[in-house]
């Protein structure tokens, strides 16, 4: 089943989620003293792209926090994958977990099914990452179908540092 894509601009919708360690989060709001907030969804435990990426973003996570941007990751892992995946992490952002097929397709995400059980027990989101601005609009939007295609940290990193910089009044993009 296709699910519309997010359009850049659009209000990002409410999700809240249950985080790992307690407690819950809704996906788009800033946290963390940041006024925007990026959304990091990967595949879950069985993914070691997924993993290797966790781990690189969280090596740029205080430059995201000096553009305002605060960061979770979230994915449709159930909290025992996501714990046992912890010994694998190195983060300090938040993680979310339990993401089901009507939040993925919310986010206009691609969903697929396990390969085996060797893969994993459910079906799982691709990899996604929103950038949500001050007034909760999606101003950076990034869907991919399969594990191998996603935004090059420190490329993004410097464009939400030329887009948060007044003097380059920079539109959100691909609204036409």
């Amino acid at each position: 089943m296709n699910a519309e894509k997010i359009k850049a601009g659009a209000v990002f919708p409410e999700i809240e989620l249950p985080l790992i360690g307690g407690g819950s989060a809704i996906l788009g709001m800033p946290e963390q003293g940041c006024d925007w907030k990026m959304v990091v969804v990967y595949r879950g435990r069985h993914c070691p792209l997924c993993t290797r990426y966790l781990n690189q973003l969280e090596q740029l996570k205080p430059e995201f926090n000096k553009l305002g941007v605060d960061i979770i990751a979230v994915s449709a892992d159930s909290q025992t994958q996501l714990e046992n995946h912890l010994e694998e992490l190195e983060v300090s952002y938040p993680i979310a977990y339990s993401l089901n097929i009507e939040q993925m397709q919310a986010l206009g995400l691609y969903i697929s099914e396990p390969r085996s059980e060797q893969e994993t027990d459910h079906i799982f989101a691709e990899p996604g990452l929103f950038v949500i601005n001050e007034k909760g609009q999606v101003q950076i939007v990034d869907i991919s179908n399969g594990p191998f295609v996603r935004p090059e940290l420190e490329v993004l990193l410097s464009g939400i540092g030329f887009i948060r910089n007044p003097d380059n009044n920079y539109p959100i993009r691909g609204t036409y």
